[in-house]
Formats: C-alpha cells, sequence, structure tokens
C-alpha cells in the first residue's frame, strides 16, 4: 500500500509539473536531440535507446487503453490521460529533434532530397504546437499513427548504421519493412467496416506503400553520410591527400591534358564499410559511374576520389558528378563546366 501511494503521489507530480510548464517537454526535446547529435560518435548507445524507446511507444500506443485500464485494476494505480499524452508528445519530440541535425546536413538542398527534410520539420513543428498536436493530429487516429510511423522511419535510419554498421541499403530496406509493418493498423482505419475485403484492401495499401517508400529512395538522404569536404581538381598529393586547384571551369584542352579528379570527404559512422560511386554526367547523361569503398570513423571524414580521363572528344557543356550510396541516395553533388 505504500508503495501504491508513493507511485500515485508522484505520476500525480508530474502530471501537474507538465501541465503548469508545458514548454519544457519541448525544451527537453529540443536540447537533447541536439546533444544526442553532438555525442552520438562517442556515445552511439543513445541512438539504440531512443530507437528503442520509440519501438516501445508505438506499442503502447497500440494498447494503451487496454494497458491504463490493466494497471488500474490490478495495481490500483490510475495514470491520468494527460500525462500519457505528454509521455508521447515528448517521446515524438525527442525523436525527431534527435534526427533533424542529421538529416538536415546530409541533405542536397538542390534536389528532391529537401521534400523529405521539409516533411520531418514539420513534423517536429506539430509535435511543438500544443493546439495542432492535440487538437489536429491526435484525434484523427489514422494520421496520428502514421506520423509515429514516419518518424520512427527516420529514427532507423539514423539509428541501424550507428548501432550495428549496417550499409545504408540494409538500413533503408529493414527501416522501411519495420515502418510499413507498424503503418498496418493505421491504414485500418481507412475501412468503415472489417471483414475480407478490408484485409485485402489494407495489404494493398501497405505494399503500394512499401514500393512507393522504395521507389522514392533517392529523395531521401543517407542520415549518417555527409561530405566534409569536395572538389574537382587536375592535380591531387598522393602523400597528404589534398586536392590541388578547385576550377569551376576548364577548357577542353585542360580536361584531356591530365585528366580531372573528383575529390571527396565523407563522415560516416565508426566501424561503418560501405561502397559509394562517383556518378559522372554530361549535360543530364551518365558517362561513367565508378566505385569506391569507404571506411567510417575519421573526424574530417574519410578521403577518396576518382581520376577520370576518357572523357569524348567534344566534351564543352555541364558536368556533374554526384556521390550515391548503392542503394542510389545522393551524398552530394559537384559541379563544374568545360568551355571551348
Amino acid at each position: 500500500m505504500l508503495l501504491k501511494s508513493r507511485i500515485s503521489a508522484l505520476v500525480d507530480l508530474v502530471s501537474r509539473l507538465i501541465r503548469r510548464y508545458p514548454g519544457t517537454v519541448a525544451l527537453f526535446g529540443f536540447c537533447s536531440g541536439i546533444a544526442s547529435f553532438v555525442l552520438v560518435e562517442r556515445h552511439a548507445g543513445l541512438a539504440k535507446v531512443i530507437a528503442v524507446i520509440m519501438l516501445v511507444s508505438w506499442l503502447w500506443l497500440m494498447l494503451e487503453n487496454s494497458l491504463r485500464l490493466g494497471l488500474e485494476r490490478w495495481f490500483g494505480w490510475k495514470v491520468p490521460p494527460p500525462l500519457l499524452r505528454y509521455v508521447t508528445q515528448m517521446v515524438h519530440q525527442e525523436s525527431l529533434f534527435f534526427i533533424i541535425p542529421f538529416f538536415f546536413i546530409t541533405t542536397t538542398w538542390n534536389s528532391g532530397q529537401s521534400v523529405f527534410t521539409v516533411l520531418l520539420g514539420v513534423a517536429a513543428l506539430i509535435s511543438l504546437v500544443d493546439p495542432l498536436y492535440y487538437k489536429w493530429l491526435a484525434p484523427r487516429r489514422w494520421v496520428y499513427l502514421s506520423f509515429h510511423a514516419l518518424t520512427l522511419f527516420a529514427v532507423l535510419l539514423t539509428a541501424l548504421p550507428i548501432i550495428f554498421h549496417l550499409t545504408t541499403p540494409q538500413s533503408y530496406q529493414l527501416a522501411l519493412g519495420i515502418a510499413v509493418a507498424l503503418a498496418l493498423p493505421s491504414l485500418s482505419g481507412l475501412f468503415a467496416t472489417w471483414n475480407w475485403r478490408s484485409v485485402l484492401g489494407m495489404l494493398a495499401l501497405a505494399s503500394v506503400v512499401g514500393v512507393a517508400g522504395w521507389m522514392g529512395r533517392t529523395w531521401v538522404p543517407p542520415a549518417t553520410l555527409w561530405l566534409t569536404d569536395v572538389a574537382v581538381t587536375t592535380t591531387l598529393d598522393d602523400a597528404s591527400r589534398k586536392p590541388g586547384n578547385r576550377p569551376r571551369q576548364l577548357t577542353n584542352q585542360q580536361l584531356h591534358g591530365n585528366g580531372l579528379y573528383a575529390f571527396t570527404a565523407i563522415n560516416a559512422p565508426r566501424g561503418l564499410k560501405e561502397r559509394i560511386y562517383h556518378e559522372w554526367t554530361h549535360d543530364g547523361r551518365r558517362v561513367d559511374r565508378i566505385p569506391l569503398d569507404i571506411s567510417g570513423g575519421r573526424e574530417a571524414g574519410y578521403r577518396a576520389w576518382t581520376h577520370k580521363r576518357n572523357f569524348p572528344e567534344h566534351a564543352e557543356g555541364r558536368w556533374r558528378v554526384r556521390v550515391v550510396t548503392e542503394a542510389g541516395q545522393m551524398i552530394g553533388m559537384l559541379r563544374f563546366r568545360v568551355v571551348e
């Protein structure tokens, strides 16, 4: 009885504090998210904890009413509904502010990746603004669960390479599979009745979501890979692994003299080994795709380059070197122009 009364008093105190200082939830999520981004290289376990919290909170969302009634019936603990709502909101804020710095730094903003990162930013804003979160999002159950699945998907994209050293394609496939599986209950809210037709319809919608997620992977930034240095150069120092001059424009004669180096330094999680590609395109047409194997852990990024010599005779025009993963997610891009 003494333990029950103390737990009830603690729950009541926390509930009153949250109602009195609602802004502290948002502030805590923001500060802890930024701190986790800074410390994640040295404390990879933090990413694991957040991913586990997201999965547990998903189960809580599925069983919220049953668990609350069970606690009250078995132990006599009456958990106030406002406290439960604030806890879920805090999980969303913590998760979103944990992942957004990763996506913000890895996004190529002049590409379709900006759409995904902006969508995460809108989700973070909704989690911060109580009227939007409680009056618009929470009452719409299938939208609410879709919101949670999107957050979980982005958290797994960030956490899996850090925890398990999975490559970007492996992380994307696993994160997409988990998110689609857990989105099934949210899709069921689109059907008025529950029968075999609605089950088939729900599975068909889940398949469409999965295929769309895989086809749209080029619009999703690789959360844990980003460029720390990038250059197009005609000379490169092998000893110091540093590029020489960095021209924005070259002549056809310069290009055919000694070829051209595409230099990239890529930040990757410690222990991660991954194959990336330098895709050379000329006026929008891909002319070469050169593989590179990188290894994570260096603070300044893993330095690697490709040296292209076989340029066409008439190479004038706009050139790009896209740095992409095996799954086709773009890490960054270099641009230069060749003139007569």
